[in-house]
């Protein structure tokens, strides 16, 4: 009954304490979808206890695979010929599902993946995926609402160049061409540290795999895999989360395994807000004791600032001190929740892809409602600052991309419950 759950919160509270950072929801579970490249037994560590990895573990297992988790490991064994096809009632509730698509059609020669559902945040089609593996050999294409590719005599590499550096597309390509017979190259490929991790993984497996990091990256495909062990990065959104949280509700956090080096521009933004931000072991600590400064704000792909920080920043400039303008660049549909935030007070016209906000002094708590993932931390966070009483609806949103979210805040010392 998660999906009638939802936040209370009681907005004032300074917070104080440390909060401790775990696997990359962005990553973790493309590295589980990766894990099909393997027949035998995948672990993967660090990671987080949140909705989407229950929801992966599930449809790995309708795969054939035996998934077992205990204390942030998970241990995949992967059969010798997994299943091809991922059905609608797993793959809607979370877009990352889609990357089973790669695995399937390069280690068995062909997937049905069922067109995937996730967060409300815009159309984010499958081109880019469908036209990487058209390149590399497979017959792709939509019919009845799935993803169809084959491929039954093997993928062949070949050059591919992306209109946009799609993270998506750029997982699914490089997961079909680690097995593909030659040299595949990736020309205006993401760069997200998640991109990282999952070449790092495949690499672990034996994938040949150079310029990751970089817009271009190389893979020379080799004949098998093997199993591996990989420990998953630190999710850099959680991260930046907290450290907003902080700069709006003001006090003094200590973010325990974060990595500062891939938020350098939100962190970036933030000092300039006001917020006094420093290395410790281990972490960053973020201090705060005044009203934000209002920041101007355009996201981009990586390392441009990040699309899933864009609720936070809104929520921030809503009581900052001055004018702002906030341009979303990479989902048309991120603005969605500004009715919501309107809700509590806050004052923000929306034009197309910009948001113009206009800090106000005090926000008052109120009934809303989160759309998605983002959106929701986004309302949280402008409820720790509100005025009396909020309550934020659909709370299994949340869940999705933040393990243990009222625990953690509660031991931060914010008024947080969850009924």
């Amino acid at each position: 009954m998660a999906s009638l759950d939802r936040f209370r919160i009681v907005g004032g509270m300074p917070l104080h304490g440390q909060v401790t950072v775990t696997g990359a929801k962005n990553s973790v579970l493309k590295l589980m979808a990766a894990s099909l490249l393997a027949p035998g037994k995948t672990i993967i560590r660090n990671v987080p206890a949140i909705a989407d990895v229950e929801i992966m573990a599930e449809l790995l297992t309708r795969l054939g695979c035996t998934v077992e988790s205990s204390l942030g490991m998970l241990t995949i064994d992967v059969p010798e010929v997994p299943d091809h096809r991922a059905d609608y009632d797993l793959v809607r509730k979370m877009r990352a599902s889609i990357n089973v698509l790669g695995p399937l059609v390069a280690r068995v020669g062909e997937a049905e993946v069922a067109l995937p559902g996730g967060d409300a945040i815009g159309s984010r089609g499958l081109d880019f995926h469908i036209k990487g593996l058209e390149v590399l050999g497979a017959n792709a294409h939509i019919e009845h609402g799935y993803v169809i590719a084959k491929a039954p005599k093997g993928l062949t590499g070949a050059p591919i160049d992306l209109d946009f550096p799609s993270v998506g597309a750029t997982e699914n390509i490089m997961t079909a061409a680690v097995l593909a017979h030659g040299v595949t190259t990736i020309d205006n490929a993401a760069r997200e540290p998640d991109i990282v991790d999952l070449g790092e993984f495949l690499i672990s497996m034996g994938a040949k795999i150079q310029g990751l990091g970089s817009s271009i990256i190389t893979i020379t495909g080799v004949e098998k895999l093997s199993p591996t062990d990989h420990t998953t990065v630190a999710d850099r959104i959680i991260t930046g989360t907290w450290a907003f949280a902080v700069t709006m509700a003001g006090g003094d956090i200590s973010i325990l395994g974060a990595r500062p080096e891939h938020l350098e521009l939100p962190l970036e933004k933030l000092a300039s807000s006001g917020a006094v931000i420093t290395s410790i072991e281990n972490g960053i600590r973020v201090r705060m004791n005044q009203r934000p400064q209002s920041i101007d704000v355009a996201t981009l792909p990586y390392p441009g600032f990040p699309t899933d920080l864009l609720p936070m920043v809104i929520a921030l400039n809503s009581i900052a001190d001055g004018h702002s303008l906030v341009t979303e660049n990479v989902f048309e549909s991120r603005f969605m929740f500004v009715n919501e935030l309107i809700r509590l007070g806050a004052q923000i016209n929306v034009d197309g892809h910009h948001a113009s906000i206009t800090g106000v002094n005090q926000l008052s708590g109120a009934p809303v409602e989160a759309h998605d993932i983002r959106a929701g931390a986004g309302l949280i966070l402008a409820a720790l600052v509100a005025d009396g009483e909020t309550t934020v609806d659909q709370a299994f949103h949340v869940d999705r991309g933040y393990p243990n979210f009222t625990e953690q805040l509660q031991g931060l010392g914010a008024k947080v419950t969850r009924e």
